[in-house]
């Protein structure tokens, strides 16, 4: 078993006590490493990968990463960052959102070796005797003392019970599965703390809290589903690209570092060539995206992503490979309804969502930006190529029911 070597520790925002982490370390033996995920959308994120990506670290240095998909504590969702209670999640929802999580999470890590576990194997079967047990390991005070929670009490916003369940039921994660170690965001130091505090409680040594930094997305504000500003995982290698062009600047070292895996050095060299004006913004940001590409896609997904966003992008020109679609809606007249064929490509997820494309010009037929309401008929519709903003093309053709 090897000792943790330098770098284990370098990108770290903290680690709660890193004395007795070392020490572990040191000792030899296989530590259990925790990393808890709730299903609340179907998408992991770049976001994830930073911690995934941790979790991988100690996977390889022999360690037992153990990945918990939070298909109970989904249900009610972390409040971390919250400023009213969340709604709840059927379980329908969950166990869609769950089925996605295990794939998506082996591009990172070696996830036939890792210890994956639900915990509503545990959550679901407590009894009243057992929560009992649980709530009286912490008090109110203690709760109140949540950056978050305090922020509602004072403003009078309602803070339900469930959600002072919510960090209790993952320290029970913790306490079920005996963590050695816990990954989690620098935003969840609370809850990742409470979990040294059950243990214990519970008479296990308390886990060292290992947290990382937040990955901000392109608006400004921690990349998060609830948010829905993040990058998909496992995005199409184009729509990656193309999202990683319009982070800001100055965020193009900590994609790299915790995204792409640069080292320290490699990662702020080209950015400190940016501040000094020797390279230009968008050659950085573009060898940024190649390389976030490549580390989850591959280099040849990542050349050929960036290839079409220069042709769509820098050339302004349709890209030669657009797929081709073909109508299946009905068409009264001689009229195309366009928000029923956006959400027939699936270019919008609902009639709502394709008039708000429309609202705001970013839907184009032939390079044309199309009005708010507009009369596009079959035989004009028939091998034009359809543009939803600069990264979705699909080129329209008739069927043959006209």
């Amino acid at each position: 078993m090897a000792s943790a070597p330098p770098d284990l520790f370098a990108d770290a925002a903290q680690v709660i006590p890193e004395g007795e982490l070392r020490a572990r370390l040191d000792a030899g033996r296989p530590l259990r490493v925790k990393l808890g995920i709730d299903p609340s959308r179907p998408d992991l994120h770049l976001g994830h990968a930073v911690v995934l990506r941790k979790l991988r670290q100690f996977q390889d240095l022999g360690h037992t990463a153990v990945l918990i998909v939070g298909d109970f504590t989904g249900r009610v969702g972390d409040p971390t960052g919250r400023s009213e209670t969340r709604p709840f999640l059927t379980e329908q929802e969950i166990e869609a959102n769950a089925q996605t999580y295990f794939e998506q999470a082996g591009v990172i890590l070696d996830i036939e070796h890792a210890e994956v576990r639900r915990n509503s194997e545990w959550l679901g079967t407590m009894s009243m005797a057992d929560l009992l047990r649980l709530t009286a390991t912490t008090t109110v005070a203690q709760m109140l003392e949540r950056d978050d929670f305090q922020a509602r009490y004072r403003e009078g916003r309602a803070i339900s019970v469930v959600e002072f369940l919510y960090p209790l039921m993952q320290a029970v994660d913790s306490v079920q599965v005996q963590a050695d170690v816990e990954l989690g965001g620098k935003d969840q130091m609370f809850n990742l703390l409470m979990g040294r505090e059950v243990q214990r409680a519970y008479g296990q040594e308390p886990q060292v809290v290992f947290t990382m930094p937040l990955l901000i997305g392109a608006d400004g504000r921690r990349m998060s589903k609830s948010f829905d500003n993040y990058i998909g995982l496992t995005e199409a290698p184009e729509e990656t690209f193309g999202k990683l062009m319009r982070i800001p600047d100055e965020l193009i070292g900590d994609y790299l570092r915790h995204v792409a895996g640069s080292p320290p050095g490699e990662a702020d060299r080209g950015v400190g060539w940016v501040r000094a004006g020797s390279l230009h913004p968008g050659e950085e940001k573009g060898a940024m995206a190649r390389a976030v590409v490549a580390r989850y896609h591959g280099e040849d997904a990542a050349r050929r992503a960036e290839e079409r966003f220069d042709t769509v992008h820098v050339e302004r020109e349709i890209p030669e490979d657009v797929p081709e679609v073909r109508l299946k809606i009905p068409v009264s007249g001689e009229f195309v309804d366009i928000p029923d064929l956006l959400v027939q490509i699936r270019f919008a997820t609902s009639k709502s969502e394709a008039r708000r494309l429309l609202l705001q010009r970013g839907v184009r037929l032939n390079g044309q930006i199309l009005p708010e309401n507009p009369e596009v008929t079959v035989e004009a519709i028939n091998g034009s190529t359809l543009q939803i903003g600069r990264r979705k093309f699909a080129k329209v053709l008739d069927h043959d029911d006209y």
